[in-house]
């Protein structure tokens, strides 16, 4: 009777003017999934899968290995801890890598910035040509990373290649051991290697520049801006989110730089120019120490995320303003 009696007083209330129902009503609303909601699960399910197995396991996996004794051909389970890690993050060719890296990362990533912007500005002049020109410094990109240390070896030997141009030209003076320098040879091999990534670096650059208006570079040059100023001021502040992208590329290029030093010097001499990648790859398959591999993949891939959290931690700061 009680429920009878609400619904005909709503009623009642409706015919003399009413026209909303009371607070106490509400409309009960089953949550529906439309197909378009279900198609999207359908097709990334499979990404999702792909990645969780494939990436993700394989990670913990590599972790995991670099805490059990498998340091022969025999595998061995057994749980050391930090024995490895010990180990290795103590001998002498794991300090040579760490020394490499940080010599490699900085000549790597600041060639390949400075480079990238400066060919992005000269492209944004608008210059005649600007196609082809384009396509020229990013035709680099495309090559495979054998190819060039190939190119570049033969370019940098001591015999041969640019020191035999310089001595051609009366500049004999400026020949150098390229590579082969015992102390400085991982920097020369960056020289390559931004030769073949700065085109990617610009075309980043350029998107960026494109994207700021032409009417702040018009008001900045009316208010006395000179191009220095302009550059300085305003043009590289907008395009920080590019160089924080640029960063990210060319640092974890750095970290799992493997195929371009192999082919250019090998693991060098008394590991000049060793990376960690080559020093893992011979540590799995020469040495057959997988445990001590792992940790060095480990070690990687933590220096990888001090470059990688940050920049998605801020990527979603600008997502949610």
């Amino acid at each position: 009777m009680d429920s009878t009696w609400k619904v005909e007083s709503i009623f009642l209330s409706m015919a003399i003017g009413q026209t909303s129902l009371p607070a106490t009503v509400h409309r009960v609303r089953k949550p529906r999934i439309n197909r378009d909601m279900l198609l999207a699960i359908l097709v990334i399910t499979p990404s999702i899968i792909a990645v969780a197995v494939f990436i993700y396991s394989f990670i913990a996996w590599t972790f995991w290995i670099s805490t059990v004794n498998w340091n022969t051909s025999v595998i061995d389970y057994t749980f050391v801890g930090l024995k490895n890690w010990t180990r290795m993050l103590s001998s002498s060719r794991f300090q040579i890598d760490l020394r490499n890296l940080a010599l490699y990362a900085g000549g790597f990533m600041l060639q390949c910035i400075v480079i990238g912007f400066l060919l992005a500005s000269l492209l944004d002049q608008r210059i005649k040509g600007e196609s082809v020109f384009r396509t020229i410094f990013i035709f680099p990109f495309a090559i495979s990373a054998v190819v060039t240390g190939v190119a570049w070896r033969w370019l940098m030997r001591p015999e041969t290649g640019i020191n035999l141009l310089f001595e051609s030209v009366g500049l004999g003076f400026l020949r150098s051991k390229w590579f082969a320098d015992p102390t400085w040879g991982i920097l020369f091999i960056t020289i390559a290697a931004s030769w073949q990534f700065s085109g990617y670096v610009m075309a980043l650059y350029l998107a960026g520049l494109r994207g700021i208006s032409n009417e702040i570079k018009e008001a900045a040059q009316i208010d006395g801006c000179n191009s220095w100023n302009l550059h300085r001021h305003i043009i590289i502040p907008m395009v920080a989110p590019v160089t924080l992208t640029a960063i990210v590329l060319t640092g974890m290029a750095s970290i799992r730089v493997f195929d371009i030093v192999t082919v250019m010097s090998g693991s060098g001499q008394a590991f000049s120019t060793d990376m960690f990648a080559f020093h893992m790859f011979e540590q799995m398959f020469t040495a057959s120490r997988f445990s001590l591999s792992a940790v060095i993949g480990a070690f990687m891939i933590i220096l990888s995320a001090f470059l990688l959290v940050p920049y998605l931690i801020s990527v979603r700061r600008e997502s949610e303003q």
